[in-house]
């Protein structure tokens, strides 16, 4: 592959330890990295501060922000010390002193895009970080039980850990106030990056946010998915490879993908799974994407596998 023209802009939707791992392997390849990241968990420290501020919940942000940290002294210093979280008998107990940063810069600034900026520039981080939403969110689920029947389960954490199979979400409010710099840098960006991460809770949210989703269907930017090496336990209990992608064509029809990234240990019918992606129009690019003797995404294979996905005839981001 001959070196590229320019670093391609790239734009990484998600949450959580999904997103970080992606944004590890992104900021290993191109200067140009975005992240958007939802905003509607609600447990732990984030929900603490979300239900005693009012604030957008920082944790998935501050893990996205430690994630873009670079691999030198001062990069893995900050990014430790950024994750650190607090263990004692008082009120300080379980939270993170990120989540904590990022509320104070909030505070002082009344705005959160201009505190995760500034705490971007505190940790030199190699990249964007921006929320989905200027406000938190509510996940509620349409979930059907073993019985039967379907109830409304709301809450992130609540939805994750369903012993159910879910049928739909939706986000309260249901047409939030949106983040115009997360929706411009789809519109225009080169590469669009949804997943790895949990499907329903931090992939799929995205697509129920009204700009968000326009800017997704809209966007000329080459749009990648990175599958899942294996179901949550809970929200996506059983699924297989293609049933991500059987989701994602039963709700959004109009959606279209260039490229999964699948790693073909964890595959256990290829050639369905490369039925799903063509009919989304998306080229399937087997490679081991997975730690060793883990199911979590390695850092530096996912970079390569970006590498090659975005050298790829049907992407061309650095032909």
């Amino acid at each position: 592959m001959g070196a590229p023209k320019r670093a391609p802009n790239v734009v990484a939707l998600g949450g959580g330890h999904g997103l970080a791992a992606s944004l590890r392997a992104l900021r290993r390849i191109t200067p140009q990295v975005t992240a958007i990241v939802g905003v509607s968990d609600n447990g732990g420290s984030s929900g603490r501060i979300r239900d005693q501020f009012g604030v957008v919940p920082p944790g998935d942000l501050r893990m996205a922000l430690a994630a873009l940290c670079g691999d030198d002294e001062w990069g893995s210093t900050w990014a430790r010390v950024l994750q650190h979280r607090f263990a004692s008998d008082g009120d300080l107990n379980g939270h993170s002193l990120g989540n904590l940063l990022i509320t104070a810069l909030w505070e002082e600034e009344h705005d959160v895009v201009a505190a995760l900026e500034w705490v971007a520039r505190l940790l030199d981080a190699r990249g964007i970080v921006l929320p989905l939403a200027l406000e938190p969110l509510e996940i509620v689920a349409q979930v059907r039980d073993d019985e039967g029947h379907v109830n409304n389960v709301r809450g992130q954490v609540q939805v994750a850990t369903t012993t159910g199979a879910i049928e739909s979400v939706k986000l309260e409010p249901s047409n939030p106030a949106h983040c115009p710099q997360a929706v411009a840098a789809v519109q225009h960006g080169d590469v669009v990056v949804l997943g790895p991460g949990s499907w329903f809770t931090s992939v799929l949210t995205h697509f129920h946010v009204p700009e968000m989703s326009q800017a997704l269907h809209d966007t000329t930017a080459k749009r990648i998915l990175v599958l899942n090496l294996k179901a949550q336990q809970g929200e996506t209990q059983g699924y297989s490879p293609e049933n991500y992608l059987d989701v994602m064509i039963a709700n959004y029809p109009d959606f279209r993908l260039d490229a999964v990234i699948a790693d073909p240990s964890h595959v256990a019918d290829p050639q369905r799974l490369e039925a799903a992606c063509a009919s989304m129009g998306a080229h399937l690019h087997f490679a081991p994407v997975a730690a060793a003797g883990s199911d979590q995404h390695d850092p530096e294979l996912l970079a390569s596998a970006y590498r090659s996905v975005f050298a790829h005839g049907s992407i061309g981001v650095w032909q």
